[in-house]
């Protein structure tokens, strides 16, 4: 009897050291710490992390508010020390491949970034159970653009990644919106500018083009670009210049696409959802919201195309599992449908969850209406080779130079080269770096050559910069590789070499006076 009593003592001290162990649990890590239950639960997540997320300017405080309730409320004892940076959807997917390990623990990039983002193992796999919450909740074609083979790599995060018009209705006649050399001369009547980013981005530009039916489709083999079909350069490219010189042409066209420039004498701006709040508060009734409009060439009138897609939010791998964990947690909290409504009321971001687009007040969203008025007109974006952005933008300079249709035929010749460029280099123009920036009176169009000097190191021949002009380097003239992850600023005018010193997955760019 004594020994059972013995023994029974012992298993219950053992069963008090199981049950005090588990209570304490801590996830493995120096950037966690131990966390207090919640709600009287428990969890293998619970602790407190460090992590740093990437996302747009004007989304930076509301998603400090939005973590601040997901420590408050969730069940598994997560806190966040969360660092909440402003990165551009546009920028997140270069500065992430450039340097993973420096990257965002979450950030948020466009649809196009997705591939290389996958190639350059920057996203971490939702799990089963995640994944499946995330396609019932959402509409499929978003899911889609986060999908590879079976897996999903990304959370939806918005559907409204294309663009419309905005117009002063105190100077344009409602009755002229649908025609482009309508409001064209209303602008020049008034002396106001119709700002349309056609001289410095090929995702606007390339409205022309697709409203006349020509495509720039890519294919890929998970690493590289293989082939292109590209129909710019052809008799459907050439009607789409015509149209597009009506525009660059006119003394009052504005090549940008800031909803701000209604405060700097624009009556119209081609842009999207991120800027119906701006503009809203800069022409308040005033303010029109409109599909895209036609142009006409030799009799036939062609309605203006566009890019759409959608915006994402990415894990990046974490080397702790429970942390990682806990990260895809807070990203399902951030993009579920509470967030996005949030989103939408504060930014006007369209959502991608189904329940927060059935919501009244979405449906009522002059800026939605009207990307949903421009959508027959759209083009999904896919993958597209990084350099096509570069080599594209330059489109509208050499339209606005050309003096004749010959001219304009040039300009797509010009462009058409350059594409059958891309697949014809060597490997060693492939593995080169070059410097484009806005050096040399250059608008990041032109890549200046580098000479590898010694294993790693790169150097340009002796340039003449200017203070405040910004560059990169870049690998084969794309953007999959590319120093440093935010750009290079000259500081100081005078003669330098660009150096570049390449170590493993990093490179240090530098000035060399002269």
């Amino acid at each position: 009897m004594k020994i059972k009593g013995l023994i029974s003592i012992i298993i219950a001290l053992m069963m008090v050291v199981v049950l005090c162990a588990c209570g304490k649990q801590t996830p493995a890590g120096t950037d966690s710490t131990p966390a207090a239950t919640q709600g009287g639960s428990s969890s293998a997540l619970a602790g407190t992390y460090k992590i740093t997320v990437w996302v747009a300017e004007n989304a930076v405080e509301l998603t400090k508010s939005q973590i601040a309730k997901f420590n408050e409320t969730n069940t598994d004892g997560i806190k966040f020390d969360a660092t909440v940076e402003a990165v551009s959807e546009a920028d997140a997917g270069t500065n992430m491949i450039t340097d993973v390990e420096a990257g965002g623990d979450i950030f948020c990039f466009a649809q196009d970034q997705f591939a290389r983002l996958v190639q350059a193992n920057a996203l971490s796999k939702l799990g089963t159970a995640a994944a499946a919450t995330v396609k019932a909740a959402n509409a499929a074609g978003v899911v889609s653009a986060a999908t590879l083979g079976e897996d999903l790599y990304a959370y939806p995060l918005t559907a409204d990644n294309g663009y419309f018009m905005y117009y002063d209705k105190s100077v344009i006649p409602e009755a002229d919106v649908d025609s482009l050399e309508k409001l064209i001369a209303d602008c020049e009547k008034e002396e106001k500018y119709f700002a349309f980013e056609m001289q410095s981005s090929a995702w606007y530009l390339a409205s022309f083009f697709f409203g006349t039916g020509c495509v720039s489709e890519w294919e890929s083999d998970g690493e590289s670009f293989t082939s292109v079909h590209d129909t710019f350069n052809s008799p459907e490219g050439l009607i789409a210049v015509k149209g597009m010189k009506k525009l660059v042409d006119s003394k009052f066209h504005l090549s940008s696409s800031k909803g701000a420039e209604f405060a700097s004498g624009a009556a119209i701006v081609v842009s999207g959802t991120w800027d119906y709040e701006a503009v809203k508060e800069l022409l308040g009734d005033n303010m029109g919201v409109a599909d895209l409009p036609s142009f006409e060439v030799d009799g036939k009138s062609y309605h203006l195309g566009s890019f759409n897609g959608c915006k994402l939010m990415g894990v990046k791998p974490q080397t702790n599992a429970t942390k990682g964990a806990a990260i895809h947690k807070l990203a399902q909290y951030l993009t579920g449908e509470e967030c996005q409504l949030e989103r939408f009321n504060a930014l006007s971001w369209g959502p991608s969850n189904s329940n927060a687009q059935k919501n009244e007040a979405v449906q009522a969203n002059p800026g939605l209406a009207a990307l949903l008025a421009q959508s027959p007109y759209s083009i999904p974006q896919g993958q597209i080779h990084g350099s096509w952005w570069d080599i594209a933008k330059v489109i509208g300079d050499d339209v606005k130079a050309a003096k004749d249709d010959a001219g304009l035929q040039a300009a797509l010749d010009n462009y058409s080269a350059k594409i059958n460029a891309l697949f014809n280099m060597s490997d060693e123009e492939k593995n080169a770096f070059t410097v484009i920036g806005s050096i040399n009176g250059d608008g990041w169009s032109v890549d200046i050559p580098m000479t590898k000097v010694s294993e790693g190191v790169w150097e340009t021949e002796t340039l003449t910069l200017t203070a405040g002009e910004e560059f990169k380097c870049r690998q084969g003239k794309s953007w999959d590789v590319a120093y440093p992850s935010s750009n290079f600023v000259v500081e100081t005018s005078g003669s330098y070499v660009i150096r570049l010193t390449v170590t493993g997955d990093s490179g240090t760019v530098e000035l060399v006076a002269k």
